[in-house]
Order: C-alpha cells, then structure tokens, then sequence
C-alpha cells in the first residue's frame, strides 16, 4: 500500500486490508509505505489512527517508511492511492513485471488525500474498505 508520505492513506489500507485478510484467515502480508521521506520513522497521522481505530483496526504500531525498489522483489501486489503515487512507482520499476504488480487501489479511481482537511478521514476510511473488500474477493476468489 503507497501513498505520498505514509502517514494517512497507505498506513490506513495497509491496516484495513491486514485485519480483513486475518478475518477472512488469509495469511497474507501487508505493509505499506510513501513516495516521500518526510515522515520516515514516525508513527500514522492521529486522524488515521483515530479513523481506524473508531472500526476496530489497530494502526497505531506502524512506523512510517520510504517505497524501495526491493519492494518489487518481496510484494506480488503493490496497490497506490492515486495517479501521482502510481507514476511515481511506475518510475522505479525495473521491467515489465514489477510494472505489472503496481495498480490503484481503487482499480480506476483514487484515494483522495485527506492530509488538509480533518473532516475527510472517515470518508476515505470506507473507499479503502471498499477497495480492500473488491481486492481480497478477486485474489481469494
């Protein structure tokens, strides 16, 4: 899960995503991180943490980090939250194959960026459950 700075969006999918796989006993592992650097090694926005937390999933231990290129070697999948995070990644990709695995988590549409407006968090909660839902039904399909 990718978005710009891993502090709202990614670190929300990665937490919505993990507590549905583990509901729907998939042991999958997810993880999530940013296109920019400016909050590595610090914790979710408060806003992330309490939208998650106000549905029952726990993001409040994740530690911000920087997309690698070897994230291409671990992940199968790697889902981005809009069209600048999807050109930013697609940018890093080595060949066709990592190229293959980058996709919008929304499938044509993006998770918009709640970071300046406080009111937004709920809302962007449920388009990444939605998301997340349409993901685990067509990989566990």
């Amino acid at each position: 899960m990718v978005c710009l700075g891993n502090i709202c969006r990614s670190p929300l999918a990665e937490g919505i995503m993990q507590h549905m796989a583990t509901q729907a006993g998939l042991n999958w592992e997810i993880d999530s991180a940013g296109t920019g650097n400016w909050h590595v090694g610090e914790g979710p926005d408060r806003r992330s943490t309490r939208a998650a937390h106000n549905h029952g999933v726990d993001i409040s231990q994740q530690i911000c980090r920087l997309f690698r290129t070897s994230d291409f070697d671990y992940f199968d999948h790697i889902f981005v939250m809009d069209k600048n995070n999807l050109s930013d990644i697609l940018n890093l990709t080595r060949n066709d194959e990592d190229a293959k695995k980058v996709k919008l988590l929304l499938g044509d549409k993006i998770v918009p960026d709640p970071y300046y407006d406080d009111t937004q968090f709920e809302p962007v909660f449920t388009l990444i459950e939605s998301g997340c839902k349409v993901i685990i039904k067509k990989l566990n399909g």
